[in-house]
């Protein structure tokens, strides 16, 4: 069968973009390679949904059915950031109200389910590096690799949403990356036996140290902690269980918000990519790139999950007016990217710049010699 579209990547970004295009009446291929996925190892540590996420679910019609799902409430953040003590920020005066820790896996599904009922095709498989033969106008095909096979799909229009590893669009365009963060973290899960208080504590919780910086947030499996530092300067105690806990046992804040969960039951470290990233150009003819393919931020924004949904839906709507002749809609795409991308800069440096206790440690002045 030969589709409009074919959406590689089912995470927000791609199930988004396929929801927007299936009600637009376009045949859309959802490609997502599911929990047996050769990539379902690599799991995301983003979790955190800010409040103005919810405008754009109410237009999606998704707000009622995300509300009653089993997400938790983000009410704000606390910060040990340019100085030893926590200061907090409610979203008690946000507009849109509070935020969310999410189920992300759950999240994820969700999206999904809703971009089926609303007509697209999900196939479990994931999307192969594309033929190297040049697609022929109107004609092009995407490679996916299900049950140990390869296929090519024919399409008029791709849509990358493959994450940071953009399948699609790093054969078409350049990847420029920001610095060399990543990120180390565990999900602590397992109480302490007899312990009678539960982990009540809803807002995020980030601190600098001179190494790199920390965050911990309740998400609904249990308590998520992460650790931020440059690939060249991780120590490898940081790949152990052991290790990781040590480091924690470092920080002045994080390690509070452990207490009553059981050290002998603390999971391995894992580790990810945490790096800005931008692919340029993100779309051109027969091919548009979204959520952290197109860009990918630094998780000390937390606007991760908000761009992709944002992106997905764009790109959703983007495709679509391409596909009714009006393709002018890719410059005004690119410029939508160009809009975010200025205003998450000016952010990070903005915020970077602010921490300035640890101006001859080698992580800090990267950043101080990027924000200067």
């Amino acid at each position: 069968m030969t589709f409009e579209v074919v959406v590689a990547g089912g995470g927000p970004a791609g199930a988004v973009a396929a929801l927007v295009l299936a009600r637009a009446g376009r045949r859309v291929l959802l490609v997502d390679p599911g929990t047996d996925g050769p990539r379902s190892s690599l799991s995301r540590i983003g979790e955190t949904l800010l409040p103005a996420a919810g405008p754009l679910l109410h237009d999606l019609g998704l707000w009622d059915e995300f509300a009653a799902g089993p997400h938790l409430r983000c009410v704000g953040t606390y910060a040990s950031w340019g100085s030893e003590t926590l200061h907090g920020r409610s979203h008690l005066h946000d507009p849109h109200g509070h935020g969310w820790h999410l189920d992300r896996s759950g999240f994820d599904a969700f999206l999904r389910g809703a971009a089926e009922s609303a007509g697209a095709e999900v196939r479990r498989a994931e999307a192969a590096p594309p033929p190297p033969r040049p697609p022929h106008p109107g004609d092009r095909r995407v490679l996916l690799r299900e049950g140990g096979r390869l296929e090519e799909v024919r399409c008029e229009w791709v849509v990358d949403a493959t994450g940071r590893r953009a399948v699609i669009g790093r054969r078409r365009g350049r990847r420029r990356k920001q610095d060399r963060l990543v990120a180390v973290y565990a999900l602590f899960g397992r109480r302490l036996p007899g312990r009678r208080t539960e982990d009540t504590e809803l807002r995020t919780l980030v601190e600098a140290v001179p190494g790199g910086w920390w965050y911990t947030a309740r998400v609904p499996a249990g308590r998520l902690v992460a650790h931020l530092t440059d690939t060249d300067l991780t120590h490898s105690a940081l790949r152990t269980t052991e290790g990781f806990l040590g480091a924690i046992g470092d920080t002045r804040h994080v390690r509070t918000r452990l207490d009553g969960y059981d050290p002998a039951h603390a999971p391995a470290p894992r580790w990810t990519a945490a790096h800005g990233l931008r692919l340029c150009p993100a779309a051109g003819p027969g091919w548009i790139a979204a959520g952290d393919a197109a860009l990918a931020f630094d998780p000390l924004s937390s606007q991760g999950l908000l761009t992709a949904l944002h992106t997905g839906a764009r790109a959703g709507r983007t495709v679509d007016l391409c596909l009714s002749g009006q393709t002018a809609a890719l410059d005004d795409y690119s410029r939508f990217l160009e809009g975010i991308t200025d205003a998450y800069e000016r952010h990070h440096a903005e915020t970077y710049a602010q921490e300035r206790r640890w101006p001859g440690h080698t992580f800090w002045e990267r950043r101080s010699s990027t924000t200067a």
